[in-house]
């Protein structure tokens, strides 16, 4: 198998893997009709109301995430995920029952969401952390890019399905399906074989282990540059669903299936960006940043876009940088964590990245109602810039990034660490002295 999908070899990942493809194709489905359901059905193409939402959802991060965290160090992962996954499929049937019954209001949206947001909170470190026990160490930055084309590959799918379905039978049996999947990756979890599992240590009981991980990561600069990044581009420029929704309906006066589309048509450059990621053996810093440029730029293009079948073209390398970068940040700061520290480490990745969404995402919903769809793309296009930025220049003074432009063997930048510098010297200094030994034994 290439080296792009090796930890496809493992069993019990393969198992994960395509178990979680299931569930997430559900998941972009319940996404879609959700967001479909506040702007179409409870009210009036109101975008501040799907950016509550979608706010709602990822609130409970804010404050739950880091416990989560101690537990994903302290107790059994895989435990964890079965009750997570199955309290999400609960919410989704409620959802879909008020919705098919016609009893579904707004403030039903907004209670559920919160749940979603409760138990998600609880879900995503122990999904982190979890995946370091499928693959060995050597694997585990393979594994993570893996686990965002699982992802990705659903987006592709999950959106334009549930436009689909939204046409043919409506919202309600949409969150139904998405309630039958997770049943698919908690037959995943039951099916592995727990003595395969990667052994991880875990964290004592002891007071202070919260203090002990925001410690760790204070002290650790390349892992703060990696979190104050995200924590721009999450909370300003990725709130796809907002403000694709807005674009869709408001800027090129499209239906549910047009919506959906755009879903898809981004995830294939979110595809392509996770299985590039996924052929990188240790991503870095600098990666993080380039990509977080990268997104800032095309999301600008893409904003301008005077067309619906541009703006959908101009989709696609905004997938393709937004994934690398969030596939990049996260096998970087796994590959480089104490495996004691693992869990509560991600759990300030996951909380910088959920976290900042509740922030972002009623700024974005509120500039989207005054100023219009494209400043609500726009507003996140020019921080990500202006943080990719600040953080190069900082990274290049704190740590003495080199930059130099090379031709061969295409035209490219190249970004050199002291060390790496160091060790290139000493290899040239090394083939030099054989050389010379050579040339002294003729």
């Amino acid at each position: 198998m290439s080296t792009t999908f090796a930890s496809l070899n493992i069993r019990n990942y393969r198992i994960w893997f395509f178990g979680a493809l299931v569930a997430n194709v559900g998941t972009w489905m319940q996404r879609i009709a959700q967001d479909w359901l506040v702007l179409t059905e409870l009210t009036d193409h109101d975008g501040f109301a799907v950016g509550v939402v979608t706010g709602l959802q990822f609130a409970p991060a804010v404050v739950l995430t880091p416990i989560a965290g101690i537990l994903a160090d302290r107790f059994d992962p895989r435990k964890i995920l079965i009750v997570t996954q199955a309290l999400l499929g609960v919410l989704a049937a409620v959802l879909g029952a008020l919705v098919l019954s016609g009893h579904a209001e707004l403030w039903h949206v907004y209670a559920l969401a919160l749940g979603l947001g409760v138990v998600s909170a609880l879900d995503a470190p122990a999904r982190q952390v979890f995946v370091s026990e499928l693959v060995p160490a050597e694997r585990l930055g393979n594994a993570v890019s893996l686990n965002s084309a699982s992802f990705n590959a659903a987006r592709l799918i999950g959106p334009g399905i549930a436009g689909l379905a939204i046409a043919a039978v409506g919202t309600g049996w949409v969150f139904l399906i998405n309630a039958a999947s997770f049943a698919f990756t908690i037959a995943a979890m039951l099916a592995m074989r727990p003595a395969e599992l990667e052994k991880i240590p875990r964290a004592p009981r002891a007071p202070g282990a919260l203090r002990a991980g925001v410690r760790y990561v204070r002290g650790r600069s390349d892992i703060v540059v990696i979190l104050i990044v995200l924590f721009v581009v999450a909370a300003f420029g990725l709130n796809f669903q907002l403000t694709s929704a807005v674009m869709a309906t408001e800027v090129f006066h499209r239906d549910a299936d047009g919506y959906g589309i755009l879903g898809s048509i981004l995830a294939i450059g979110s595809l392509a960006g996770a299985l590039l990621s996924a052929r990188r053996v240790r991503p870095r810093v600098r990666l993080v940043v380039g990509a977080a440029f990268g997104f800032g730029v095309s999301s600008a293009l893409m904003a301008l876009a005077p067309t619906y079948v541009l703006f959908a073209i101009a989709t696609i390398p905004v997938g393709f940088f937004s994934l690398t970068m969030i596939t990049s940040a996260n096998a970087a700061i796994q590959l480089s964590t104490d495996p004691e520290m693992r869990g509560r480490v991600m759990s300030l990745y996951v909380l910088v990245l959920f976290g900042a969404t509740p922030i972002g995402s009623p700024i974005v919903g509120w500039v989207a109602e005054t100023w219009g769809g494209r400043w609500s793309i726009l507003v996140g296009a020019i921080s990500t810039i202006a943080v990719a930025v600040a953080a190069a220049a900082w990274s290049r003074r704190r740590w003495g990034i080199e930059v130099t432009y090379e031709r061969r063997p295409r035209p490219h930048l190249v970004l050199t660490h002291p060390e790496e510098r160091a060790a290139r010297e000493q290899a040239q200094i090394d083939v030099a002295a054989d050389e010379s030994g050579t040339r002294t034994a003729a």
